[in-house]
């Protein structure tokens, strides 16, 4: 029998922040309160986007507050030629297509739930006189349905909602929603707990494993922390780093956020006694859930 394997995968954009830590802490407890494996990928693929000594603060910040991986850390990265065959094999059984269209031209469809849908430009073929920039994954009409243990049913007809998408960028980078795909199905990932903002990409990822034929996990999708004006957490809206000191509190303030209701006698307790009563208490059921970003 498999055990449950879950995982943490930031992108090395910067340093972790609060909304970082719920995630990371989610889905820590939900894998070792079953016994299962927690592991650690990082995901840095957008090389223009990475920054410079991010992943040793990453790293440290996990194991300050007391999140410690199973086994090695996986860079995707290392991970260009699995991707490359990938795609490779989406394009000849006819799942992928080349598209030649500029970025402009790309977002010149109708509205879709995250800007404007992909206009099939070239769904059949390049047209003449044009070059392969990226390359899209071709969807249908079938809607997919995701069970998430935390949001319950959602369900998005890509070719209404999303449009054919980009699996391999114009600039030769992967495409996270491919490479996350492959990366889980490369290390048995069985469920993936992570903030309700990627709760919309999910349904992507679903049709990707279908095409390659790969298991979908179990997903549960965590309120995502915001701010006092109800702003998201996060590196692109200037999230502020987690502060390595008071770690309890920090943890205590997750666990609040995440339902889970820790007695105020612990808010002032070592990390590793916090960690110790989470896993004790964990219950995904009082995972609180979040607002709907797209989809119905």
């Amino acid at each position: 029998m498999v055990g449950v394997i879950g995982r943490f995968a930031p992108s090395p954009s910067g340093a972790l922040h609060m909304g970082s830590l719920v995630a990371a802490l989610g889905s820590f407890l939900q894998a070792r309160a079953q016994g299962g494996k927690w592991l650690l990928r990082i995901d840095d693929l957008d090389i223009p986007r990475v920054e410079s000594g991010a992943i040793n603060k990453i790293v440290d910040t996990l194991e300050f507050f007391g999140l410690r991986w199973d086994g090695e850390v996986l860079y995707q990265s290392g991970r260009r030629d699995d991707y490359a065959r990938a795609i490779t094999y989406l394009k000849a059984a006819g799942y992928a297509f080349d598209c030649g269209c500029t970025r402009r031209e790309a977002r010149s469809g109708r509205a879709g739930i995250e800007g404007p849908i992909y206009p099939g430009t070239c769904r059949r073929g390049l047209p003449a006189g044009r070059t392969a920039r990226s390359i899209r994954l071709r969807v249908s009409e079938a809607p997919i349905v995701v069970t998430d243990a935390i949001q319950g049913c959602y369900t998005q007809r890509l070719d209404r909602d999303i449009g054919d998408f980009v699996i391999r960028r114009a600039d030769g980078i992967v495409a996270y929603q491919l490479a996350t795909v492959l990366d889980d199905a490369y290390q048995g990932v069985t469920e993936v707990v992570r903030g309700a903002d990627l709760l919309s990409s999910t349904p992507r990822q679903i049709a990707i494993q279908q095409a390659l034929g790969l298991h979908t996990p179990l997903y549960a999708h965590l309120p995502v922390v915001v701010d006092e004006t109800g702003e998201k957490l996060g590196k692109s809206t200037g999230a502020i780093p987690l502060r390595p000191r008071n770690g309890a509190a920090q943890l205590f303030q997750c666990l609040r956020w995440l339902g889970q209701s820790p007695p105020d006698t612990l808010h002032d307790v070592s990390v590793s006694r916090l960690l110790e009563w989470s896993l004790d208490n964990w219950s995904l059921s009082r995972v609180p859930g979040a607002p709907r970003l797209g989809g119905r």
